[in-house]
């Protein structure tokens, strides 16, 4: 059994920056197509960022040129790099794996709080 486990988050201010980690177990985490996605209060859970196995990263509009994902497949973790944190970024954030055709494992998440 695949599992994610994601940490790495907290109370920060407007400007500042923050490192998520999301750790896999079990599986073959270098095989599968990673992502970031995160749900605020009342809104639908969102896409955020994704890596492939192949390396290749998307972004969402609303985080381009801010945060950036990245994978250590040594060490079975995926990263969301966040900088210039803005109080619209405020959400619990989740990773999530691609084994075939849908992100079929997801973690526990992890609460992003941005104070203005």
């Amino acid at each position: 059994q695949v599992s994610l486990v994601e940490s790495g988050g907290g109370l920060v201010q407007a400007g500042d920056s923050l490192r998520l980690s999301c750790v896999a177990s079990g599986g073959t985490f270098s095989t599968y197509h990673m992502a970031w996605f995160r749900q605020a209060p009342g809104k639908a859970r969102e896409f955020v960022a994704d890596n492939t196995a192949y390396d290749n990263t998307a972004y969402s509009d609303s985080v381009k040129g801010r945060f950036i994902i990245s994978r250590d497949n040594a060490k079975n973790t995926l990263y969301l790099q966040m900088n210039n944190l803005k109080p619209e970024d405020t959400a619990v954030y989740y990773c999530a794996a691609k084994r075939t055709f849908n992100f079929d494992v997801w973690g526990q998440g992890t609460q992003v709080t941005v104070s203005s």
